[in-house]
């Protein structure tokens, strides 16, 4: 199974069209479906459902592209860090990030890094700790932000050296707004949202065993698409502080719940692992900032 037969697979899933995915990557159409059927016959399995104008992945199909789509960036990462042997005046880092104001951490570095290494560039994927983590065992990332505590027998860290806050954002025309705090019996009944990985590992922490007693209409792993329901009628969002446009032009208040729940920010990268050249730099100048 070729790499470059892989790429062809992908065009075609992307497409849905013989014709166009052989236009996009410059080849004959004929030539294009001679190459696919190869490759369904290597692997025993049709990958596409063929009508006269589309084509659309099998059960097969789909499971291809998952597997294809995670070899070819991993080969890719692979390219780019072999690139950057020769120089080091630049070169591509990928990071994984939560969803927290406290990536301005980050951000600063990037800031200073870029300075000295102006040809840097970086990739940022944002998701809730697992997805993050998962794409760092992987390899398809270098390092992430992650607003969990880490897994000491995986992960090397360094944290933050601020947290996150707790509370809950609201229309302002909601009777909780005229609080300064809110507490769990305010909490009590009411349809709220938050992300999955929050009320499995930071809301326990806050309210223990009554977290079965509160109402979690929905999940979601950004805090402005949960905004939106909010400011649509549909509930209250728990989420970090700062995230949200609460200013006093806005809809939307921000209001902390009590006892005050904190969350730090630690940033993780495997053991053992080998970094390219510009991501080792990288690297070395988070320690310096963080250790």
């Amino acid at each position: 199974m070729e790499i470059r037969i892989l790429r062809y697979f992908l065009e075609i899933a992307r497409e849905e069209n013989m014709t166009r995915a052989a236009q996009r990557l410059h080849i004959s159409q004929p030539s294009l479906s001679k190459e696919i059927k190869k490759l369904e016959e290597e692997l025993g399995h049709e990958l596409f459902i063929r009508t006269n104008k589309s084509m659309h992945l099998t059960d097969e199909g789909m499971l291809l592209r998952k597997r294809a789509e995670d070899i070819i960036a991993m080969v890719d990462k692979t390219a780019e860090e072999f690139s950057q042997l020769d120089s080091i005046t630049g070169g591509e880092m990928r990071i994984g990030c939560a969803e927290s104001v406290l990536i301005k951490y980050l951000a600063r570095v990037i800031k200073e890094f870029k300075e000295q290494y102006p040809n840097f560039i970086f990739h940022i994927f944002s998701g809730d700790t697992e997805p993050v983590a998962e794409r760092l065992d992987r390899g398809l990332i270098d390092l992430a932000f992650i607003v969990e505590p880490p897994n000491l027998s995986k992960y090397n860290y360094l944290t933050i050296p601020e947290s996150d806050v707790w509370g809950l954002v609201m229309r302002r025309d909601s009777p909780l707004a005229d609080k300064a705090e809110i507490t769990f019996e305010d909490l009590y009944g009411l349809p709220l949202f938050c992300s999955e990985q929050s009320i499995k590992v930071d809301f326990p922490r806050w309210c223990g065993q009554n977290i079965d007693k509160l109402n979690f209409s929905g999940t979601f792993n950004l805090s402005f698409n949960g905004s939106v329901f909010v400011r649509e009628g549909l509930g209250y969002l728990l989420t970090f502080d700062r995230l949200i446009d609460t200013s006093e032009k806005s809809e939307l208040c921000f209001r902390p719940i009590s006892p005050r729940l904190e969350t730090k920010m630690y940033i993780i990268w495997k053991k053992y692992q080998i970094f390219s050249p510009i991501a080792d730099l990288f690297l070395k100048k988070l320690r310096e900032e963080y250790s």
